[in-house]
């Protein structure tokens, strides 16, 4: 099959949870250990690092993945969902992997997909694993892709994992509290080994102190670890500067972090990102202590560069001014909130919201956060999940929120930047999807 060939293989003939949503969800690793079995379990034959969460695991991912790169370690990076080439979710060192080598691999492991069966995603993680072996990486960053219990990336065995945080996120999965959504993120803590929790919240901590004191692994609250204080950037900016202040000095032996700050220069503007950079520091500690070499400078020079680095995109991406236009793929209550955070922060006159959601989720939460002095450009995210645009508009003017609808993405976001005054605010999101779309 020819590249594109393939692609419609995987998109159409094995399910895909970023497209139809749950039908696609399996609820056990059997598929993915059966698979990787006749793949020669690749998965043990590289050093890992476990990423869960609901919100800031990918920009954790991404960050944690430069400084490895830049303290001169062969890199493998796993991501998911991508936003304009599958191969985003597979780099090698920052470098997405060839089109031949997605090729090959169906080609070669097809039969055994007619055989087993998997999801895509099963079928993706094969991939991602089979190519950091044959890659030889030395050490390879795997971020969950739903939940983490039952997650096909919950066959490894870590260095250490982190799970940056808990918020509402795929209910009719994982639980309808934030304790039950918790319980399946806390599925990636193994036994005797180390656990990074980004961010203290009271509702679901003792869940994590629970798990780990039953797997007798090691726990850190990042948050509790490091202060971060935001010097300058953000927002209308394309650099968020901080300096990270370490607060535990009760272990006077801890030679992995010596000084008290840190100061970070990082391309990801967010203010969010600070929660994230605590929660890199507190990896880089621990792969310190496990033997990795890692300088400051190495921290420093990665976290200037992330995006060039690893090619993210999608978090607080600051697309052009004059007028400002802003993409973020924050899409839950949690990571909303933190936009309209960063938002608010925002100098502009008037805001225009280009916005578009999947059809599987309670869209209330979202919705009554948002603004009503904006004018809202409503669309349908480009896959069988997206929601609607008119139903969109009609659950979204029942909150207060007014604006047209348009037949796609593109279309919304170009009508938002033509009305757009030069000292306006153009932002896409609302969905991954429409990021996707729009940049």
């Amino acid at each position: 099959m020819t590249y594109p060939e393939t692609l419609n293989y995987l998109y159409t003939q094995l399910p895909m949870f970023t497209r139809v949503g749950a039908s696609a969800y399996k609820a056990d690793l059997d598929n993915t250990i059966e698979l990787c079995k006749r793949l020669d379990n690749p998965q043990n034959k590289f050093k890992t690092i476990h990423v869960g969460g609901t919100n800031g695991k990918g920009s954790t991912s991404h960050m944690l993945a430069a400084v490895l790169q830049t303290a001169g370690y062969k890199t493998g990076l796993y991501t998911s969902p991508h936003l304009c080439d599958f191969r985003e979710r597979i780099r090698v060192n920052g470098e997405m992997i060839s089109e031949q080598t997605v090729i090959d691999f169906v080609a070669k492991y097809q039969p055994d997909f007619n055989d087993i069966q998997p999801s895509f995603f099963e079928m993706t993680v094969g991939l991602a694993f089979d190519v950091f072996a044959k890659e030889k990486v030395d050490i390879a960053i795997i971020e969950v892709g739903l939940g983490g219990r039952l997650d096909s990336t919950n066959i490894i065995t870590p260095l250490f994992s982190i799970i940056t945080n808990i918020g509402w996120d795929h209910m009719n999965l994982l639980g309808d509290t934030l304790p039950l959504i918790a319980g399946e993120k806390a599925g990636i803590i193994k036994p005797n080994i180390p656990v990074i929790i980004g961010e203290y919240q009271s509702e679901v901590a003792e869940v994590f102190i629970a798990k780990a004191k039953q797997q007798n692994a090691q726990l850190t609250f990042a948050s509790q670890a490091f202060e971060a204080e935001i010097t300058h950037g953000g927002t209308s900016n394309n650099y968020l500067d901080l300096i990270l202040h370490k607060t535990d000095f009760s272990d006077i032996s801890d030679l992995n972090f010596p000084t008290a700050d840190i100061d970070i220069r990082l391309d990801l503007s967010g203010t969010y990102q600070a929660k994230n950079a605590k929660a890199v520091l507190c990896a880089i500690k621990e792969l310190r202590s496990q033997g990795y070499t890692i300088a400051d400078a190495d921290i420093q020079t990665a976290l200037r560069q992330v995006k060039t680095l690893t090619g993210l995109r999608g978090r607080w991406d600051i697309l052009s001014h004059s007028p400002l236009v802003i993409a973020d793929t924050g899409h839950n209550p949690e990571g909303i909130a933190e936009v309209l955070k960063n938002i608010a922060a925002t100098p502009y006159k008037h805001l225009h919201f280009v916005m578009g959601m999947v059809n599987d989720k309670d869209i209330s939460k979202v919705l009554s956060m948002l603004p009503q002095d904006a004018t809202y450009y409503f669309c349908k995210p480009n896959i069988p999940r997206g929601l609607d645009a008119e139903n969109l508009q009609l659950q979204a003017q029942s909150f207060g929120l007014n604006g047209d609808v348009y037949p796609d993405v593109q279309s919304a976001f170009q009508s938002a930047k033509n009305t757009a005054a030069i000292d306006d605010l153009v932002f896409l999101g609302g969905s991954t999807f429409v990021v996707a779309e729009g940049i």
